[in-house]
């Protein structure tokens, strides 16, 4: 291994090609930054790639993320000439060198002569989607880490239908990405007649993106006497979130200090919606204002988190429950609307919470379950609307993700931040909050506590830590969490499952790394590792008497998980 990272490091150290910042990087480097910037490659997944920026073969930056385009634009080639001529849409967000990523990607591909639009600023995920389908590219390239802290970066594939490459597709560049020995001989340097295809793009999307958005409204002459603290983050929803809210007549506060693209977050703690820091000045906001409702949107503007005002103070929310909240709200309204379709479904992933599901089932709503990533539930859309034998009415994760008209296919906070806002508004009519609604789900479906909790182990030692935690717990099966009775369980990774005393396959998914128990009392935990993170994830929903009973028990699981990872 030594040799390994000594070999790779002198091969990129002596290289006439090397950009002058990484060279610089590299001549301080230690022996423990050494190894960890060059034991691996770093990983091509089926999430695309997501690490830190820095110079070595396991961090992003220009030479690895060229390598990743050579792959996808001998993908693309393979496809033959219609698909280059069709080109790829490519997007990015604020972070420290997106913009000179993608601007690298397009000079890449049209060395492949692969046509390319490029935004000319920072855009949201979800309209790099919308772009990919509106141009009818072959595919799309969004530079963005999401939520991950100011020193990471990523970049991320998408298919002709707007959706992230599914596990089949993406091997297939993934196995191409590979092939690639030498990620220092990658050259962006097209000639005068292959610049003329890269093509900038932008307000024409916008408009038609911001167009369409709006369209999802179900009450637009809602009273709409609400006032609303948003706050991008730092990130790409701060103009299109806007001008929505305007255009379709919302009192927004934005939290003006984190309203600037700034790639270092400087004015947030965390520009993850999932915690608490990334709420703390938009709660200043709030009181100041007196806000019923916070909207916090993560950088590349695909989730949304909620914060709501409850007596005299704030309520943030999970995941879940506000996915839960748009799932009574729409389908509540498409049924007093009767624009409810008879063969309606609902997607949602195998670590999101019961709620939800138990709404759907009150309105007669299928849902179907996916694994964790939005491209499978994209997949589910592409496939019913093709075969016309179920309509999509939603499709959410717990990680503060959903999607609510299909226009995309990945997850959207403009959508959602719109539609939080006319649910909030509307109920409030009634004399309500979404915390009202929600106690009022909790009464008539049942009591759950649904939470994550997540184990950080970065670096090479974490990720073997991670593997091992894993490992053990599937050759070592739970019969028992916190003295309750494990009475069935689901093993993604070998699609088998354990209910009633019997053993099967699990049929529909393609392998992952999850385990799922089902505990007596009604309750769940699932484990797995982070796709894009150095974090191994458990999931409880935790059923309860009442909200104190599913609350105490939530935390005796979340105990007993803990000491069962250590």
């Amino acid at each position: 291994m030594e040799n390994k990272i000594e070999k790779n490091f002198e091969r990129w150290y002596n290289n006439a090609n090397i950009d002058p910042k990484l060279k610089n990087e590299l001549e301080k480097m230690d022996e423990k930054a050494k190894a960890d910037a060059f034991y691996t490659n770093i990983e091509f997944g089926t999430a695309g790639m997501r690490g830190v920026l820095g110079a070595g073969t396991n961090k992003i930056n220009i030479h690895t993320i060229r390598k990743a385009n050579a792959g996808f634009a001998e993908y693309i080639a393979s496809h033959g000439d219609e698909a280059c001529r069709r080109g790829v849409a490519i997007g990015y967000d604020n972070r420290h060198m997106s913009k000179e990523f993608a601007m690298d990607s397009a000079k890449v591909l049209a060395t492949y002569n692969i046509q390319s639009y490029v935004f000319e600023s920072l855009r949201p995920t979800p309209e790099l989607s919308f772009a990919v389908r509106t141009l009818n590219c072959f595919g799309g390239i969004m530079i963005t880490a999401s939520h991950n802290p100011k020193e990471y970066n990523g970049y991320k594939l998408y298919d002709e239908r707007g959706c992230q490459l599914v596990p089949s597709l993406a091997s297939q560049v993934i196995d191409r990405v590979n092939a690639i020995e030498d990620e220092l001989s990658i050259e962006a340097n097209p000639t005068p007649d292959q610049e003329k295809l890269i093509h900038m793009i932008g307000e024409e999307i916008d408009k038609k993106y911001i167009d369409a958005v709006l369209s999802i409204q179900l009450n637009k002459d809602v009273n709409k006497d609400i006032k609303i603290v948003f706050s991008p983050e730092h990130g790409t929803a701060n103009i299109p979130v806007r001008t929505l809210y305007d255009l379709a007549g919302y009192d927004c506060i934005p939290v003006l200090e984190q309203c600037d693209p700034d790639p270092d977050f400087s004015n947030t703690k965390t520009p993850n919606p999932e915690e608490a820091g990334a709420y703390e000045l938009a709660l200043e906001y709030a009181k100041k204002n007196d806000a019923d409702i916070i909207l916090v949107c993560d950088p590349d503007a695909d989730r949304m988190g909620v914060g709501v005002k409850q007596g005299e103070e704030y309520v943030v929310l999970t995941g879940n429950q506000s996915g839960a909240i748009l799932i009574e709200y729409i389908f509540s309204q498409l049924k007093k609307q009767n624009k409810m379709p008879s063969n309606a479904v609902m997607f949602n992933t195998v670590v999101t919470g019961d709620l939800g599901e138990k709404i759907a089932d009150s309105y007669h709503v299928a849902t179907e379950k996916t694994l964790t990533g939005f491209k499978f539930i994209g997949e589910k859309v592409a496939k019913y609307e093709i075969n016309h034998d179920k309509e999509y009415v939603f499709g959410y994760e717990e990680s503060y993700g959903s999607l609510i008209s299909p226009f995309v296919r990945d997850k959207d906070a403009q959508q959602a931040c719109l539609m939080l806002a006319e649910a909030a508004a509307y109920y409030k009519q009634e004399g309500k909050t979404l915390i009202d609604i929600l106690n009022e789900l909790y009464e008539k479906l049942g009591y759950y506590d649904e939470s994550q909790v997540s184990i950080t182990l970065a670096g090479q030692e974490g990720a073997m830590k991670i593997k091992q935690i894993i490992s053990s717990l599937r050759e070592n099966r739970l019969e028992e969490i916190a003295l309750k009775k494990v009475i069935g369980w689901e093993d993604y990774g070998t699609l088998e499952y354990f209910k009633d005393g019997k053993l099967a396959k699990l049929e529909g998914f393609t392998p992952s790394d999850v385990l799922k128990y089902y505990l007596e009392d009604g309750s769940w935990i699932a484990v797995r590792p982070s796709g894009t993170e150095p974090k191994c994830k458990i999931y409880f929903c935790v059923k309860g008497e009442n909200l104190q009973d599913s609350k105490d028990k939530a935390t005796m699981y979340h105990a007993a998980m803990k000491e069962i990872t250590a």
